[in-house]
This record gives C-alpha cells, sequence and structure tokens, in this order.
C-alpha cells in the first residue's frame, strides 16, 4: 500500500481551482461577488482577449487593510462567517474564503486596495507564491488584475472554448448580476470596447434596456407577490414577445443568480399554453430569509437547496398568472367581454341540471296515424323488436356452425410446406424460385460489382428517392387519397406542401440565388451584449440568407432587404429566424441552412388549405421529384402508403 502522505498548500489551491476556477468568466463571477459584498456602488470590469490574457475588476467599496493582504489569498480565510451558525444564515455572496486562493494558484494576480483613499498597499502573487508587498496611492475600494490564467496549468487550456465563445460565457455572467443588482452601476469592456454600462439607479427596467433592447424593455409586464416567507419582484415579457431557448429566464435568490429548474417551470406554469413551446425573458428577483436557504451545496453557489420550494414555486405561478391577468384585461378585446369574478347563480344552477340535454320523449308522446307505417299484421313495436332480435340470434347462430363445419372439412389441421399457396401468408409461394433468381443476381452473390453494394432492389430504390405517379382519388379534410399499381396512398397535404417549400429555399439558399425585397426605410433590430456579439460574426451567413444587414452600433443591427420566401409580417419571421440561429448548436454553414430552410417552411406553411382538383393533382405531380416526398424536413410523416397485402390484414381478409 502507498504510503499516506499531506498534500502541499499550493497543490490543494489547485485542487480547489479546479472545482471554482472553470474558465475566465468564472474569475469574473468571483471577483465582482466580493466587490459587491465589500458594499460596491460602482464595479468596472475589463478584459483583453476574451480574458485569456488579462481579467481587471476595480470597485470603490470598502477595501482590505494592508495586515490582511495575506489572509484574503489564504484557503478558507474570509470576513463573512465567523462560526457554524453562520452557515446557516448567510446573506453574502462569497463565503467560502476559496476564491482569491484559487485565482492566485492559476494565475498572476496583482491587487491595489485602500480603506481610506488615502494609503494603499499593491501586492503579487502567482502561483500561490507571493511575490512582493509594497505601498502605494489609490482612491478607496480595490482593484485586482488576473493575468496569464492557466499559465502552471496548461492542460486546463485544452477546455477552453474559441476566444468569442469565453467572452460570451463573461458577458452573460456580467449581465445577470446586473440585473440582480440594479442599485449597482456596472461596466464591461473588453479590449478597450465598452459593452455594457449600467446606471445603478435601481430601476430594473432600465437595466433591461440596457441589456437586451428598448424594445423589448417596453414590452415587459411587472411581476410582484409575498406570503411569510418570500417576497417576489421582476419582469416578465408578454406571451407575444419570446426566445426560443430559456437562456433569458434569470432567477436571483437574495441577489445571487441560481439555475433551478422547478422555479423555472413554476414560471412558465403561469403562462399556461400562451408560449406555444416557447420561452419568455424574464428577470425574477427572490428575497428570502437565509435561514430557508442552503447556498453551500455547490462550489460554485450556482445551486442551492430551498426547504420551501413547493410553497416558492406556487407563488411564482400565482404572481405570474396575476400580471398575465393585468395585461389581458388592458386589451381591447378584453374589454369587449369583462371578466365576472363570480359565476351567476342561476347559470350555475343551469349548468349542473341533470336533464340538461334530455332526447327521451315523454310518456304522453304518440304519432299520428299519417306519420305511422307499419308492416301489416304488426302492431306492437316492442314484440317486434323482441322477434327481430330472436331471429337474428337465431341466423347468427346457424351461420357460425355452418362456417366451422366447413373449415374442418376443407382446411387442413396443419401448414404443409410442399403445398403452393396462392397468398402470402406462408413462406412457400409461386414466385419462390423467381425471387431466388433475382437476389442471386445481386451483388455480392453477382460478383460483378463491389462486395460492400447495398442489396436493393428495384421497387425498394424508387420508393427511397422518388414517388410513383399518382392519381388522384380524392380528398377528405387535409388529406389526399391517391393509387398506385393497386396500393392507396394517404397524403398528408400539408407536411408535402412543407416539403416542397423546403426544397425550394434550400436550393435558392445553396445556389445563393435569393431573391430580396428591398425596404424604403431599414428596420432597426435591437440585442442584447450576448446575441450582439454573437450576430455580427454571422453577417456573412444573414446574407448569404437574403437578409441585407450591417453593423449600427450599440447592440443593433439594420435590415435593408429581406428574402422573398418569407411569408407573413416581415419583422416578426426576421426575429425567429434570427433567434433560431441564435439558439442552434450547429456550426457548419450546410447544417446552419438545412436548419433556416427547415424553419421557414415550417412557418410559411402552418395550416391546411383547400385545393381544388387541379391543384390537388399538382401537388401530388411535383411530390414525385422531392428529396423526400415520405416526410418533411422535421421527419412529419407525409404519405402513408397500403398495399394490397396491408389492405388484406386490415380487413381480415384470408383468416
Amino acid at each position: 500500500m502507498a504510503k499516506i502522505h499531506e498534500l502541499s498548500e499550493n497543490l490543494t489551491n489547485q485542487i480547489a481551482a479546479g472545482e471554482v476556477i472553470e474558465r475566465p468568466a468564472s474569475v469574473v463571477k468571483e471577483l465582482v461577488e466580493n466587490a459587491i459584498d465589500a458594499q460596491a456602488s460602482r464595479i468596472r470590469v475589463e478584459v483583453l482577449h476574451s480574458g485569456l490574457k488579462q481579467i481587471s475588476v476595480q470597485d470603490n467599496g470598502s477595501g482590505i487593510a494592508p495586515d490582511q493582504v495575506d489572509l484574503a489569498f489564504m484557503r478558507h480565510a474570509t470576513s463573512k462567517i465567523q462560526n457554524e451558525h453562520d452557515l446557516f444564515n448567510i446573506a453574502t455572496l462569497g463565503f467560502r474564503g476559496e476564491a482569491l486562493a484559487s485565482i492566485a494558484a492559476v494565475a498572476h494576480v496583482e491587487i491595489l486596495t485602500s480603506t481610506d483613499g488615502q494609503t494603499a498597499t499593491r501586492a503579487a502573487f502567482a502561483g500561490g507564491v507571493k511575490k512582493f508587498q509594497e505601498d502605494a496611492g489609490s482612491a478607496k475600494g480595490t482593484k485586482i488584475t488576473v493575468g496569464d490564467i492557466f499559465y502552471n496549468t496548461p492542460a486546463r487550456l485544452k477546455y477552453l472554448k474559441s476566444p468569442k465563445t469565453e467572452l460570451l460565457k463573461i458577458v452573460d455572467i456580467v449581465n445577470r448580476i446586473a440585473l440582480g443588482h440594479p442599485e449597482i452601476s456596472l461596466t464591461l469592456a473588453s479590449d478597450g470596447k465598452v459593452l455594457l454600462r449600467t446606471p445603478g439607479n435601481g430601476n430594473l427596467k432600465q437595466d433591461v434596456a440596457n441589456i437586451y433592447g428598448r424594445k423589448v424593455a417596453e414590452k415587459m409586464l411587472t411581476v410582484e407577490n409575498e406570503d411569510p416567507d418570500f417576497t417576489l419582484y421582476g419582469l416578465v415579457s408578454e406571451a407575444n414577445l419570446t426566445r426560443s431557448s430559456r437562456n433569458f429566464i434569470s432567477i436571483l435568490l437574495n441577489g445571487r443568480y441560481i439555475k433551478n429548474y422547478q422555479l423555472s417551470s413554476a414560471l412558465l406554469d403561469g403562462y399556461g399554453n400562451k408560449l406555444g413551446g416557447k420561452y419568455p425573458i424574464a428577470i425574477l428577483a427572490i428575497e428570502a430569509d437565509p435561514l430557508l436557504v442552503d447556498v453551500n451545496v455547490h462550489p460554485t453557489k450556482e445551486e442551492v437547496r430551498l426547504s420551501k420550494e413547493k410553497e416558492l414555486s406556487r407563488l411564482i405561478t400565482s404572481a405570474m398568472t396575476e400580471a398575465l391577468m393585468d395585461e389581458d384585461e388592458a386589451s381591447p378585446l378584453f374589454q369587449l367581454t369583462p371578466f365576472k369574478d363570480k359565476t351567476q347563480l342561476d347559470q350555475l344552477e343551469f349548468n349542473l341540471k341533470p336533464n340538461v340535454v334530455d332526447t327521451r320523449r315523454p310518456d304522453d308522446f304518440q304519432l299520428e296515424a299519417s306519420q305511422v307505417a307499419e308492416p301489416e299484421g304488426k302492431t306492437d313495436i316492442t314484440n317486434k323488436k323482441e322477434t327481430e332480435t330472436k331471429e337474428t340470434k337465431e341466423k347468427a347462430e346457424e351461420e357460425n356452425k355452418q362456417e366451422e363445419k366447413e373449415e374442418k372439412t376443407s382446411a387442413p389441421e396443419y401448414v404443409d410446406l410442399n403445398q403452393v399457396r396462392e397468398d402470402d401468408q406462408y413462406v412457400l409461394t409461386k414466385s419462390w424460385d423467381q425471387h431466388v433468381k433475382e437476389q442471386t443476381a445481386l451483388p455480392p452473390f453477382a460478383g460483378g460489382e463491389e462486395a460492400d453494394s447495398p442489396v436493393i432492389s428495384k421497387g425498394d430504390q424508387l420508393l427511397n428517392h422518388h414517388l410513383p405517379a399518382l392519381r388522384l382519388l380524392g380528398q377528405m379534410g387535409g388529406y389526399l387519397l391517391a393509387e398506385h399499381g393497386g396500393d392507396l396512398y394517404l397524403v398528408d397535404q400539408v407536411a408535402a406542401r412543407r416539403r416542397l417549400e423546403y426544397d425550394q429555399i434550400l436550393a435558392s439558399l445553396e445556389k445563393d440565388e435569393n431573391y430580396q425585397q428591398g425596404l424604403l426605410e431599414p428596420l432597426v433590430f435591437d440585442f442584447s451584449v450576448y446575441d450582439y456579439q454573437k450576430l455580427k460574426d454571422q453577417l456573412p451567413l444573414l446574407r448569404q440568407l437574403g437578409l441585407e444587414m450591417e453593423d449600427f452600433g450599440q447592440n443593433t443591427l439594420l435590415m435593408h432587404s429581406y428574402p422573398t420566401w418569407l411569408k407573413g409580417e416581415v419583422t416578426v419571421q426576421v426575429r425567429e429566424l434570427l433567434d433560431q440561429l441564435l439558439s442552434s448548436r450547429e456550426s457548419d454553414g450546410k447544417s446552419l441552412l438545412k436548419l433556416v430552410a427547415a424553419k421557414a417552411a415550417e412557418s410559411n406553411v402552418s395550416r391546411r388549405v383547400n385545393l381544388t382538383g387541379a391543384e390537388a393533382a399538382d401537388l401530388l405531380l411535383r411530390l414525385q421529384a422531392a428529396s423526400d416526398p415520405y416526410r418533411d424536413a422535421s421527419g412529419q410523416v407525409a404519405v402513408v402508403r397500403l398495399s394490397q397485402n396491408d389492405l388484406s390484414k386490415l380487413f381480415k381478409k384470408g383468416k
């Protein structure tokens, strides 16, 4: 057995850094949270090369005394808890005493701090070791500069994403912290360019405008609710303002951004079925007694444990329902049919009456003599029904006995495999030898082609790639009925039209032959900092899609023209297309083109239409040349084929 020994302090710090410091965004999060705990009202974050080269966080907080600088960079040293009782009453964001020690273990760190704005202390650490400490001058507060992250642990660098992705992670975490603390002025700059600046005046809607755009802020609804344990406040988007992912839902508990699926689901439940499978923009701040929250369950403190999670979920859903109900009451449509708090008693009594819909004839009901047409000798209706029922049963029993007798005399009790049968319920048929001959003529048995060629019959090739020429039989609802070679084909016209629309759009995108509609005045699209940074790199792809957009600065893009295959309201369709690109995980251009074409086809063909006979026949004709006529781009079945054998099985023929 290997000898047990104690790990060095430097090694333990690097292990702790592996839990706390995953990427440059983790450094930003820890340093900004420390600044908030220091009662700072202004915080400035600057990064160089997406934080991989340098991260600087400056605040105007309380600062650190000169004799406590060393303690600040020691593990498990903190000013935020004193004893074990404080663990269950934590009101600060950082309390573990691991952040600075973990950062200094994997990077070069320099700190400049002052408690009074007159004298300051400058110190430097690298690899967990203190390099120097000296007196300096500085305004009140602390400035920490982190450079060359993971310089002594190069294996960690390979797990980082591209510089663009790392910058977006930093933007995302700063956005959420800013939304959780509208009373603090936050500034984020990357390579000298300001990406975010909040005023710090406590106005949450103004912060939403700075982060997500002014048009989004105008469509946000206020949410408020409370009970003896929790207090809720926040802003949520109207039901018609949605996004394609959950990334725009921010839940903050006591100022701390957390990830909690149950609370997010409770927020979505408040919308009911108004979202249509999409997600809202929401900022929900929750104030709770620290005794009800355990934040010490995860190193990064993004996951917490709540002792009254179900009660909080019900409170959130109730608050959402009330906010959306207020929106409905404000709409003109709702004012035409005002909401009634109580059901009228007479209406309630009417609804609960057991025989409201009773189609039975009254006891004294009689038909006139002219309306009665009875067979001769039959006057009693009841006797007639009983007689007919009895005769029917006797006749059915005689037929069953006759069928059983015929089966016993004609059908053998076993299956003779040497006997050739007309049907296809058995292995041997008249065409057995012919089928064997055809299969042996195909590779790899024939030997004329490569051995790895697939064995596919001509009929299968036809079904896999093309639809045979169909003869239209009729229409029923949203389906077309057609036949070919004695087989019945059922065609879903919506899915079939989507396949044709998808093929047409994709062909124009791949050939770069987009016909565009110009705009007299360009449309302005506002984005969050996160989305704006992503879309700036996608401008060439947007031009290939037919969207002529240019960078207008201040997190906005201008659109001068759009492709003609976009149907409906242009602003809504373009926004949905951009959301699809932002939420997509596809990286290569071809996959993105297919994704956009599928989304556009689904949007353009949303419901069935009444087709004339000529239009239905033309649809079947064009469907023959589709890339995959049997399903649309999303995988929805478009064509179902029922062969003669399938129909025989459905009607239980031959049994």
